[in-house]
């Protein structure tokens, strides 16, 4: 799992992803032209895209490696099922 620094990282990304979308409300709000608004959504969207990247990440080297590593051909099948649907859901938003 994540360690103190990792998560102190996250948050702070997640903080900035929350300032960035609160952004994209008030401009709507105030009609700030829609080319400007798409952009602020695409750092939005990219910003929290790597905050999955780094959580998958840790995934891959934590439990996954622990799943292959321990010799329990259910609990590597599981893991592995787990992390095929993961790459079909989210292909599109992780580099």
């Amino acid at each position: 799992m994540l360690d103190d620094e990792e998560k102190k990282k996250l948050a702070n990304r997640l903080r900035r992803v929350v300032g960035q979308v609160e952004a994209v409300a008030r401009m709507i709000d105030e009609d700030k032209y829609c080319v400007d608004v798409l952009m602020q959504l695409s750092a939005a969207t990219g910003a929290l895209g790597k905050v999955g990247q780094i959580v998958l990440e840790e995934h891959l080297r934590t439990c996954v490696t622990e799943a292959i590593e321990n010799g329990d051909a259910h609990d590597r099948d599981e893991k592995l099922e787990e992390l095929i649907k993961l790459f079909r859901k989210y292909a599109g938003v992780i580099d």
